[in-house]
């Protein structure tokens, strides 16, 4: 079982940064941030495979957001510019053994981290 650990989260205006982090227990292949914002269903925001780097993003972040790893460490980060108040969210980091834009693909979960950005 995989226990991750989401941090970084917290009350930012438009146009300021964040970076959240996710700590995982041990080594995963895609990792992933999902959000979810108040009455919304559960969106992707950001992908990276485990052994080559691959990146993938949804529309909205292409340009302002970058997920990168660090396997030694079992992390995953989500560097977050620009922000946006539509950014405002609850996010998720997943661990899974595809590569997918679909939360169905992973099977491990972190507690979330609140992002919330004031207009």
């Amino acid at each position: 079982q995989v226990q991750l650990v989401e941090s970084g989260g917290g009350l930012v205006q438009t146009g300021d940064s964040l970076r959240l982090s996710c700590a995982a227990s041990e080594r995963t292949f895609a990792m992933a941030w999902f959000r979810q914002a108040p009455g919304q269903e559960r969106e992707f925001v950001a992908v990276i495979s485990g052994s080559v780097g691959n990146t993938y993003y949804t529309d909205s972040v292409k340009g302002r957001f970058t997920i990168s790893r660090d396997n030694a460490k079992n992390t995953v980060w989500l560097q977050m510019n620009s922000l946006k108040p539509e950014d405002t969210a609850v996010y998720y980091c997943a661990a899974g053994r595809t590569y997918s834009a679909y939360s169905v693909g992973y099977h491990y979960w972190g507690q979330g981290t609140q992002v919330a950005v004031s207009s």
